[in-house]
């Protein structure tokens, strides 16, 4: 998994490593891996030599950091401005470096940009974007370069009016969240959470980590952990010689109902996808679920389910006494859960909270942001990954916080994010696939955060796959959730 660290664990490290370097030596790093990014975007449109770059810089070492990345692209013949936001409160050993280079001033945009570099605001900036920086990131779209096309973007560390800690966009000086929009973000020796949560992680567009040999001087418990392929390849059971379906694991499902069938055949899809051997379905939609999936036992209720190794209770259940006296029926059982959808509107009214204290076995709930506000009486904010945390503390649960980045919370304090998600996954019935998912996983004896941080990550990549085709479905989602497992263990012995 990738380390995110905080703005603080960041400042201590640079302090850390400064001390045991020449002056400047950071920041030297910095730039030329700046540089480098940027020329490489430039080898696509044109070339170095030529191209015309404009820099927006602040203060502080985000803008000198552009400066000297500036001078090395200058002297590689490219036409440098540079446009201060600030004047006179520039990074001045940089300014000039840049200047001695044959970079100019500008007072506004030139007609013809092929690169935009954003120094305005690094880590250390607060609030939305002052009112010259607002300005500028409305016209940034309209700058055109020497082929006609839209000039790229480059941030430098983190795009400008994001809120580091957190990915929130606060309220620039026009009133609107605004902050600048990437193309590339060059992040220096370290992920910050702005860059991989909320809805600043869609603002920086593709991040590259720059290794400037922070790394060592990174101290404490990083703010969030991002999945990776790996980790999901290595945390999936793989199956011996003597493996058979009850080995592999069992999950039940008590999702569906009359009025609801759909929600039962999309979970079961799901489950289906996963790395269990059997998969027992209990409820009043069993019949469509047969039609569909006909490997699975299916029963009317949970009482005659027969064992399991962890259940999915609430996509598309009802809210009625009955689908309360099945979500008590799975609470009483010595498994792990996945509470989702309709199980969570049952929880709300604390009926069931001594059910939820006597349990040993793990719980894992899935709310959306409008699910999250029911239970905690506040929407999650502008702080995900802390609302996510709180959740899960209060409930003694790891919560999935679904988002775009979906929010993977333990009760101890640790939190994961996906990097998979994608927009096209908001339509109905994608969260009952991964419910699905999510309990195969739980069956198969994953630990409940990597069984949540696991079938997120498979989730985003079906979802990805489904919008090759198209406007994606919730069967979409599940027909591609087979093809996006198997190409992910493709090649490893016992993926089954």
């Amino acid at each position: 998994m990738k380390p995110v660290w905080r703005v603080a664990d960041v400042r201590a490290a640079e302090a850390g490593l400064m001390a045991t370097l020449p002056a400047g030596t950071l920041m030297h790093r910095a730039a030329a891996g700046l540089a480098r990014r940027c020329a490489l975007l430039l080898a696509d449109r044109g070339g170095v030599y030529g191209a015309r770059v404009l820099l927006l810089v602040g203060t502080g070492d985000n803008g000198g950091d552009a400066l000297y990345a500036g001078q090395r692209l200058a002297r590689r013949g490219a036409g440098v401005s540079v446009l201060l936001l600030t004047p006179g409160r520039a990074h001045a050993a940089g300014l000039a470096a840049l200047r001695a280079a044959g970079g100019r001033l500008v007072d506004r945009p030139p007609a013809v940009v092929d690169l935009v570099v954003d120094g305005i605001v690094g880590i250390g900036g607060t609030g939305g974007l002052r009112e010259a920086a607002d300005r500028l990131s409305g016209e940034l779209p309209g700058l055109r370069g020497r082929d006609g096309g839209r000039a790229a973007v480059v941030a430098v560390d983190v795009p400008s009016g994001v809120a580091v800690d957190t990915g929130h966009v606060p309220p620039a000086a026009s009133g609107r969240p605004t902050a600048i929009r990437a193309d590339v973000t060059v992040a220096f020796g370290a992920l910050k959470p702005a860059l991989v949560v909320g809805p600043a992680a869609a603002l920086a567009g593709q991040v590259e980590l720059v290794d400037i040999g922070l790394g060592p001087w990174l101290r404490g418990t990083p703010a969030l952990r991002v999945t990776e392929r790996s980790d999901v390849v290595d945390w999936w059971p793989e199956l011996g010689p003597a493996a058979e379906k009850y080995t592999r694991g069992v999950v039940g499902l008590a999702t569906g109902s009359a009025a609801y069938p759909g929600a039962a055949v999309l979970s079961v899809g799901g489950a289906l996808a996963g790395p269990t051997g059997l998969v027992r379905y209990a409820g009043s939609a069993r019949a469509d679920v047969l039609l569909q999936h006909p490997s699975v036992i299916a029963s009317g209720r949970v009482a005659d389910a027969g064992r399991v190794q962890a259940w999915v209770c609430g996509s598309g259940l009802g809210t009625g006494e009955e689908a309360a006296a099945e979500l008590r029926a799975v609470l009483a059982a010595p498994v792990p859960v996945v509470l989702d959808a309709d199980a969570l509107t049952l929880l709300v009214d604390g009926s069931m909270a001594d059910r939820l204290r006597q349990r040993d076995a793990p719980i894992v709930v899935t709310p959306h942001d409008r699910e999250f506000a029911r239970l905690c009486g506040e929407e999650p904010g502008a702080d995900r990954a802390a609302a996510a945390l709180r959740l899960a503390a209060w409930m003694n649960a790891v919560v999935l916080l679904k988002g775009d980045r979906t929010i993977v919370a333990t009760p101890d304090g640790r939190a994961y994010v996906n990097p998979t998600g994608t927009p096209a996954l908001a339509t109905g019935g994608t969260g009952d696939v991964l419910a699905g998912l999510l309990g195969s996983l739980l069956a198969a004896g994953l630990a409940p955060e990597r069984a949540a941080a696991a079938a997120a990550y498979l989730h985003g990549l079906a979802g990805r796959e489904a919008a090759r085709s198209g406007p994606v479905t919730a069967p979409d989602v599940a027909a591609a959730l087979r093809p996006v497992v198997a190409g992910l263990l493709h090649g490893r012995p016992g993926s089954g």
